[in-house]
């Protein structure tokens, strides 16, 4: 089974709706009985609060439910316990960095890294858009699919 966490900076917006977008795609595909999936912030700031509510408005709009989802700060434990730390930008990398110290068995990625187009996924906290989000972080989720299904699955 590959354990994936996926990251930001608050588990209200980005990570949660890759999470639940993730989720949703490997039911589709017939694969979430290989995967676990979840999602984690590097601050505190939101410990504890639901999906914000436009994200999980676009969920809802796909046939998402997102309900009962809380944030939760990433630990070192995380590292333990999840194959791949997939971040939303570089600013979380750096600040995943500080929780775990060091990634020397290199778990740590951005998300789009594994895209044709590597770059960050805006914060839709700040930019207020929902769908170039929900499309950045599927376009993530397609190649990092298909990464996992070539390298770890065969």
């Amino acid at each position: 089974m590959i354990r994936v966490l996926f990251v930001c900076h608050g588990n209200i917006c980005r990570s949660p709706m890759a999470e639940f977008l993730f989720r949703d795609m490997l039911i589709k595909k017939g694969l979430n009985q290989d995967f676990y999936v979840a999602s984690a912030a590097t601050s505190r700031e939101e410990i504890g609060n639901t999906v914000y509510p436009p994200a999980k408005k676009k969920l809802n709009s796909l046939g998402i439910d997102c309900s009962g989802k809380t944030a939760r700060q990433v630990t070192k434990q995380d590292y333990v316990d999840f194959d791949y730390l997939l971040v939303m930008e570089a600013y979380n990398t750096k600040n995943i960095m500080r929780i775990l110290g060091h990634d020397p068995q290199k778990k740590v990625y951005r998300l789009l890294d594994f895209s044709q187009r590597p770059r960050d996924i805006a914060d839709p906290w700040y930019s207020g858009d929902f769908d170039i989000t929900h499309t950045d972080i599927l376009e993530g989720l397609e190649a990092f699919l298909e990464f996992a299904l070539k390298n770890e699955l065969n």
